[in-house]
């Protein structure tokens, strides 16, 4: 009697939490922003999580949610209609946040190279505040 309520009270913690994280409305938009510029980084592939999903836990583990896959393991058969879902959207997750880091390194790394140039003096103020607006803007999703 313990274990179903545990089970009952865990299923509608799963659902209710939507398993693996996925994207809210505003990372979606920046995802597809890096999609349609050709930036994104796919260390995962969505469809491939969510195949995976229809096996026991599968699609969790392949998103780096092994908590999540070892529930949907003792939830399976059911978990079968959640951990497709949860391996897509971690998935998406995972390289967005992935590309987000890149981007982010590499923003940095043009600015540092940018005020070594100002600092050795062989920019000016004006080129130096031109030029970092111009990375700026180039990073911006």
């Amino acid at each position: 009697m313990k274990f179903v309520k545990f089970a009952v009270l865990a299923l509608a913690v799963l659902i209710t939490s939507g398993c693996a994280g996925g994207l809210n409305s505003m990372q979606e938009r920046e995802y597809k922003a890096f999609e349609n510029e050709g930036v994104l980084i796919e260390e995962k592939t969505p469809m491939v999580g969510a195949v995976l999903g229809i096996l026991p836990g599968f699609g969790s583990f392949y998103a780096r949610e092994p908590g999540y896959g070892v529930v949907n393991l003792l939830f399976w058969p059911i978990s079968v209609l959640w951990d497709p879902v949860s391996g897509y959207s971690g998935s998406k997750s995972i390289n967005y946040d992935t590309t987000k880091s890149y981007l982010r390194k590499e923003k940095n790394k043009e600015l540092v190279a940018l005020e070594d140039l100002l600092v050795s003096k062989q920019i000016d103020s004006t080129k130096y505040l031109l030029e970092k607006r111009k990375i700026e803007q180039k990073y911006q999703y």
